[in-house]
């Protein structure tokens, strides 16, 4: 390997490095797993659908982050109010282990994904068919952005490191309403 390379794999060891030792250190803001009631409430965007960076598509979207009778599950309703293809996903959001930071989403029928809070945003990575699909929800003062990416991976690993497209991108901001 020449010495470029080598100089570039060890800048991201490093980084990874820096990142993991960085999750475990800063792993106090993830203390108690609990949304603030800022996130509850009816919630209106467009959601704007990109893929290779060019705009194809948008709709309105309504979500509904709401309270059940059961402590420490939320309802988690996104209703996508396309004029030809409307669509409903009624799922729940649930505290996993609060001491981590940790939820689940469950989608029903079995599909579960897990979600992991930092300050005020919450992280979701899962795949797909070969697809890797990385999730957030970030609440930053009176808006609440959501936004989904998704890729395959590229290449072989070199030196134990994969890469991965991002060639599609769904995001919104949400305004709450109610």
């Amino acid at each position: 390997m020449n010495t470029a390379k080598r100089l570039i794999t060890d800048h991201y060891r490093s980084l990874l490095i820096a990142l993991l030792l960085g999750m475990g250190l800063f792993r106090f803001e993830t203390a108690h797993a609990q949304l603030s009631e800022q996130w509850l409430g009816v919630w209106t965007g467009t959601m704007y659908i990109y893929r290779q960076k060019a705009l194809t598509d948008s709709v309105p979207v309504r979500l509904t982050i709401a309270k059940t009778n059961q402590p420490d599950v939320l309802t988690w309703k996104t209703e996508y109010q396309s004029t030809t293809r409307p669509m409903t996903k009624d799922y729940t959001l649930r505290v996993s282990d609060a001491s981590k930071g940790v939820f689940i989403t469950d989608e029903g029928e079995g599909t579960l994904l897990t979600d992991y809070q930092f300050g005020s945003k919450l992280y979701s990575v899962f795949e797909v068919n070969g697809i890797l699909l990385t999730a957030t929800y970030e609440l930053r003062g009176n808006e609440l952005i959501f936004e989904v990416t998704s890729g395959k991976k590229l290449t072989n690993p070199t030196n134990g490191v994969s890469s991965y497209s991002v060639d599609n991108l769904q995001r919104v901001v949400y305004r709450k309403v109610q």
